[in-house]
């Protein structure tokens, strides 16, 4: 039984710059304009039946480190970079980029100052993570409809960075897909694969591996959807702030900083026009091996 619709015809992903450029970006359009992929798309793409609506940022296969900009205005999806260098994560033996369609829940925040009781470290100040485990190969700024299923809590860098695992409701396995132990009997061996990955993948920029709460366990879907709750109602929070520290202009009715028309068009033209995309870096397709 399908609930939901899939890749979302109400959304458009609009391009801006180079791709694999710092000047890359990818604005939303949607019924009202352009809109803020993490403020402005519901968090439900079917309430009653616990539909969810994930931004995809990173198609899987790709190398390409991508997320919203959650300082700046409409929070489009750019490249992310380190040192004025564009990032992309690195090819660890088996695998190729990405393992899984990555992105996010939108209207979720992962408050900073809010110290998760059950990993004792504090929210790593974004959108709540999602790798999407179906067999489509989402695009970049694609809006899915997703099932969520599980979650495993990674600690990087001394923060809890929630992954959630979740479906698209409509790939051919979502109605086999209901909770996380379903899971390995659909998909054996991609939740050791994804803590293995998420575990390993600083490794080669020269950093230590990443931990993880719970020995990397997963948590079931009702856990899941209590720390999605959770993470709402932190977003909710953040969007009626007066001073907030990131970027919370929206077209939502409770935002204290009300997106206009005006402000959309002046955010796309502050960005170059769509052009050719940049040259990837020479060792993007380098494979890498990891010891233990």
């Amino acid at each position: 039984m399908s609930t939901g619709s899939g890749d979302s015809p109400v959304y458009q992903a609009i391009e801006r710059g180079s791709l694999y450029s710092l000047d890359y970006r990818i604005f939303i359009k949607g019924p009202q304009g352009i809109v803020s992929p993490w403020h402005d798309i519901p968090l439900f793409a079917n309430k009653e039946n616990k539909v969810y609506n994930m931004i995809v940022e990173i198609p899987r296969w790709t190398n390409a480190k991508m997320e919203m900009a959650t300082k700046e205005p409409f929070s489009p999806i750019k490249q992310d970079e380190k040192k004025g260098v564009a990032r992309f994560v690195h090819n660890i033996f088996p695998h190729k980029g990405y393992i899984w369609n990555y992105g996010a829940l939108p209207q979720t925040w992962e408050d900073p100052n809010h110290v998760v009781p059950d990993t004792g470290a504090k929210g790593d100040n974004d959108p709540i993570d999602v790798i999407e485990i179906g067999s489509k190969v989402a695009g970049r700024g694609a809006v899915l409809q997703v099932k969520v299923l599980g979650t495993v809590a990674l600690i990087d860098e001394g923060e809890t960075d929630w992954k959630l695992v979740a479906i698209d409701v409509n790939d051919e396995n979502a109605d086999k897909l209901n909770d996380i132990g379903d899971v390995e009997k659909v998909y054996p061996g991609l939740l050791a694969a994804s803590v293995e990955w998420f575990r390993n993948y600083k490794i080669p920029a020269g950093k230590p591996a990443n931990e993880f709460a719970f020995n990397g366990e997963f948590k079931n879907r009702e856990y899941a959807e209590k720390v999605i709750d959770e993470t709402n109602q932190f977003w909710k929070a953040l969007m009626k702030e007066a001073n907030p520290a990131l970027n919370t202009i929206s077209r939502v009715p409770e935002a204290v900083h009300q997106a206009t028309d005006e402000a959309a068009t002046a955010a796309l033209q502050s960005t170059p026009d769509h052009g050719s995309a940049s040259a990837l870096p020479g060792d993007v397709d380098k494979w890498h091996f990891v010891q233990g």
